[in-house]
């Protein structure tokens, strides 16, 4: 278990990590794209939730999923209809799903696997619960009352299911990692100093 110590990004630095975000997503993303039984296993959830617990300023850890999504989209939506689509409407439901994903994030009071597992449980289910508005609102497929919402709901339980593993897996990358530096960063500071 691990008690939170905020991390205070400068802006360069946060810069450097929306750079990292946009370049792993895309590169997830397209993979996706290449193999979409793989759609949905980005680190896009797990993002939002380590910074929602661990940034000290929460418009930066709400700030890096929205620009990574806006930046891979537009990558992603070229592959898709071979032109420039800087914005659609059923991303307002993901833009507003990863903004509650960094408040279920900074509701972690203690990392170890149990929080970080129930924020990613919380999240995906948010995810869920909002991105499967718009298909069920603007296409055909199905019905607009209750029984077509859940009908959208079945039909996005793999999707799901892969931001559930992406979100394990990188969840476990993004707060082992900053846990194992975090760690070696102490016993360094630890050891004496030789003259």
């Amino acid at each position: 278990m691990s008690s939170l110590k905020k991390i205070n990004l400068s802006i360069p630095a946060w810069l450097l990590a929306v750079v990292a975000a946009v370049i792993s997503t895309a590169a997830m993303r397209y993979v996706s794209y290449t193999y979409p039984a793989l759609s949905n296993l980005t680190p896009m959830g797990a993002l939002a939730i380590f910074g929602g617990a661990y940034f000290a300023d929460k418009w930066k850890a709400g700030l890096l999923p929205v620009i990574t999504l806006f930046v891979t989209d537009i990558f992603i939506n070229y592959l898709y209809f071979s032109k420039l689509v800087w914005f659609n409407t059923y991303s307002l439901w993901l833009y507003a799903s990863l903004i509650i994903m960094v408040f279920i994030g900074g509701m972690i009071k203690n990392v170890n696997v149990t929080s970080v597992l129930m924020a990613s449980l919380a999240s995906v289910v948010v995810h869920w619960l909002l991105t499967d508005i718009s298909p069920w609102l603007n296409s055909n497929l199905y019905d607009k009352g209750i029984i077509g919402y859940g009908e959208s709901l079945i039909m996005a339980l793999p999707f799901e299911r892969n931001m559930l593993l992406a979100d394990a897996i990188f969840g476990a990358i993004l707060f082992g990692g900053y846990a194992w530096l975090h760690s070696r960063s102490a016993v360094k500071a630890s050891e004496p100093v030789s003259a």
